[in-house]
């Protein structure tokens, strides 16, 4: 009976240790972080700064001039009606219109969202202008038509329409000047109703991203006025991924919208806006060119790169970023990339103004495949590797 017990016993003893070793070694596995969780936790890091610090600034600086631009040209307007129109207030506007151009461009590697969703990107930045509907618009202005700007096409809207106002070529071709005050009442009418209409385009993807409730009352009243607040907030949508009400099933998707981004606007900059004059078929090839009155179609390609790096790499030093996740797998890969944005950029800054004398010369000829080529090349890269392991 003794014998009996003590074997009952050292059996019930070790069944216990066995349990109990188990429970060690299962607590000690869920201490331990899966690769899975790592990675999202990589992703979660660099999202979140990357809408902070990347998408709603830069949105918010293109408000803002956007903002400053359309009260330049009602000026104009009024200086107009009031015989006082100069040259300078012309150029001011200018100015004003180059800032904003600036910020956009730079945030051609995020179009997904709400520049997509409200079809702000066509709405803001088709090209060429659509002069013939321009004159024929006038001329129903003049002879006292009611039109609303809400009904006009794409061609006639945006960044172009205005730059078309507010700039004008020299003679020769080769230098952007202030357009000249010779204004007719009907062409400021146009300007102004389109200069206000890209504000509130522009100001609705500072809302879309930050939250109506985070931008300035001015905006908010805009707006209102407009008949434009946004219905969705993009960027806690994106900070958020995982949780109800987010578009995104986990911070991996969200990166991979990042990623995708950087490709197509790299594919768009290098064989479309480049490409597409550069290897003219046609006269509609040859004349579809970004921003050619005011000579800005370098500036234009370059800030869509700088949109890149931005977006890979961050845009403040310090934040954490995609960059950073590649580097930790695959750190040759990283370097390429970060070579690749480099060179894309400099590839293009040596191409010279006027683009549309230059597009079919050599330097852009090197840029298409630098960048229509090779950078989409290494960024598909990074899509892959997003999705190992």
């Amino acid at each position: 009976m003794r014998k009996e017990f003590k074997l009952f016993t050292s059996i019930a003893l070790g069944a216990m240790f066995l349990f109990a070793f188990s429970a060690c070694s299962d607590d000690d596995d869920n201490n331990v972080p899966e690769p899975q969780d790592e990675k999202e936790a990589m992703f979660e890091a660099a999202i979140i700064p990357y809408v902070d610090n990347t998408i709603v600034p830069t949105y918010k600086g293109m408000a803002d001039n956007a903002i400053k631009m359309a009260d330049a040209c009602n000026e104009i307007a009024e200086a107009f009606a009031e015989g006082r129109l100069t040259t300078e207030l012309v150029k001011s506007a200018g100015e004003h219109w180059n800032n904003c151009r600036d910020y956009w461009e730079k945030s051609e590697a995020f179009l997904y969202g709400a520049a997509a969703d409200y079809n702000i990107d066509p709405h803001i930045d088709s090209w060429p202008l659509d002069k013939n509907a321009m004159e024929q618009l006038l001329a129903n202005i003049r002879n006292g038509q009611v039109w609303d700007v809400a009904n006009l096409g794409e061609g006639l809207l945006g960044f172009h329409a205005v730059e078309y106002m507010l700039f004008e070529l020299s003679e020769d071709g080769n230098v952007s000047l202030p357009h000249n005050v010779n204004y007719t009442g009907e062409e400021l009418v146009y300007l102004c109703a389109v200069a206000e209409d890209l504000r509130d385009q522009c100001i609705l993807l500072e809302a879309s991203w930050a939250g109506i409730e985070n931008i300035t009352a001015q905006k908010q009243q805009l707006l209102e006025a407009a008949e434009l607040e946004p219905s969705f907030n993009y960027g806690l949508s994106m900070k958020t991924a995982g949780k109800g009400g987010s578009r995104y099933k986990n911070f991996q998707e969200a990166a991979e919208d990042l990623v995708q981004g950087c490709i197509d606007i790299a594919d768009e900059v290098g064989n479309t806006k480049i490409g597409r004059p550069a290897n003219a078929s046609s006269e509609d090839d040859k004349n579809y060119i970004e921003s050619p009155y005011s000579l800005n179609s370098i500036n234009d390609f370059v800030g869509n790169i700088i949109s890149i790096s931005n977006a890979y790499e961050g845009s403040i030093e310090g934040d954490a970023s995609i960059s950073d996740y590649i580097k930790s797998v695959n750190p040759a890969l990283d370097g390429e990339v970060k070579s690749l944005i480099q060179a894309s950029i400099a590839a293009i800054k040596l191409i010279p103004e006027p683009f549309a004398k230059s597009a079919s010369g050599p330097e852009a000829d090197n840029a298409v495949v630098v960048v229509g080529t090779d950078l989409v090349d290494v960024f598909e890269k990074v899509m892959a590797e997003l999705s190992k392991y």
